[in-house]
């Protein structure tokens, strides 16, 4: 008797529990609710779809697709960082964006390949409407010629070796891992596209690329013979404006820091301890090349950054100024996409995001209007003041 009214008893308690403890999930939830809605993100990844009704939401890139087009290079560091953090790739499709991808939808690739430049103050993330630019480009089955920081090139090169040519230098290290970031992207597309080189390409008494090869035999002679890494970039993109000339394909340029190429000088130094300037760098000359408008069924994104130049030349973030009176020559006509901080919307929409990512896990009275103010909505500054929340 004694047992069966126990066995009854821790019955009930149990029951109570399993009761309370839905309650009180249900009540987290409900909680969880309130402090964060859904409303920041979309499921429409395909970009081409997207519309001033995605804007200020995250949409998601895949795993395979983040290790494929962005394993090289293309988020800034600390951005990066944070995804690591996340577990998960999210970009916020912006209103300069939405234009831009519109602009290019909209292009005639019959007509002389169109210029963009990106600009804009540091932080307002530059780096990442590209990054959405180059998504919407490996969607539509764009040859990708992404630069993803052209400064390193001219401030921190891996290693430099002077040029076969007089008075140049020559980066060998460098060339042969674009080269590798170019295979990455492209590999698949070049595969089915069966792009041929145009003419026999001779490197030494034993060496060269027959005409009628490959371009991926071409790109993989580059990185296994890193002495013609260089080389084979100057022929690897002269040979894809002749295949778009001719229709054969579309390719999408993207160079970030493209302002670095026109910089009176750079951090290296020849053998009597003088600074050379970028024209004498033998990577500079092919991507200026490409950047010309010479050509067809392309289109040329590039991003010009006060990051990119020195001490002393940062006074202001306008492309004339940056680009110098050369660089600004080059690309003219071009079109100017200017980036600035968030709106409210954006800026609500990032800080749902960092509540559901938990990168701000506290949330005092008052705290969102406190951190508009304090960051001005510039997303870095955003970035770096809820570190500690």
């Amino acid at each position: 008797m004694f047992l069966r009214s126990s066995l009854g008893r821790i019955q009930r308690l149990t029951q109570r529990h399993i009761t309370a403890s839905a309650a009180a999930s249900e009540m987290s939830d409900s909680l969880r609710s309130t402090l964060v809605s859904n409303d920041y993100r979309t499921v429409e990844c395909n970009i081409a779809a997207q519309s001033e009704l995605h804007e200020g939401k995250f949409y998601t890139i895949p795993p395979d697709v983040k290790k494929q087009v962005f394993s090289g290079g293309g988020f800034p560091k600390q951005f990066e960082n944070q995804l690591k953090t996340f577990t998960e790739t999210c970009l916020m499709i912006r209103q300069p964006a939405l234009q831009l991808i519109q602009y290019i939808q909209n292009t005639d690739f019959s007509k002389p390949t169109a210029r963009y430049v990106i600009y804009g103050e540091n932080g307002v993330g530059k780096s990442l409407v590209l990054a959405h630019v180059i998504h919407y480009g490996y969607q539509n089955d764009f040859v990708l010629v992404h630069v993803p920081w052209v400064p390193n090139w001219m401030k921190r090169p891996k290693e430099i070796a002077n040029a076969a040519q007089e008075g140049f230098i020559d980066l060998p290290f460098d060339a042969a891992a674009w080269l590798l970031h170019f295979k990455n992207h492209n590999s698949k597309l070049l595969e089915k596209l069966n792009l041929k080189t145009s003419k026999d390409y001779v490197w030494s008494k034993r060496e060269s690329t027959p005409a009628g090869s490959t371009l991926l035999e071409l790109v993989e002679h580059g990185i296994a013979r890193i002495k013609f890494a260089s080389g084979t970039i100057m022929n690897l993109l002269e040979e894809l404006k002749l295949h778009a000339t001719a229709s054969r394909c579309k390719v999408m340029v993207a160079i970030d820091g493209y302002n670095a190429f026109f910089h009176p000088e750079t951090r290296i130094l020849t053998d009597n301890k003088q600074r050379v300037s970028p024209d004498r760098i033998t990577l500079t000359q092919p991507f200026l090349n490409i950047t010309k408008y010479d050509w067809i069924n392309g289109v040329c994104v590039l991003v010009v950054d006060k990051i990119g130049m020195t001490e002393g030349f940062m006074e202001s973030y306008m492309p004339r100024y940056l680009l110098g009176r050369a660089g600004f020559e080059h690309l003219d006509p071009f079109v100017p996409i200017h980036i600035q901080n968030y709106n409210d919307k954006e800026f609500h929409s990032c800080i749902q995001y960092y509540l559901d990512r938990h990168w701000i896990q506290k949330r005092p009275d008052g705290f969102e209007e406190q951190l508009k103010h304090m960051s001005n909505k510039n997303p870095y500054s955003v970035m770096q003041l809820t570190r500690s929340l």
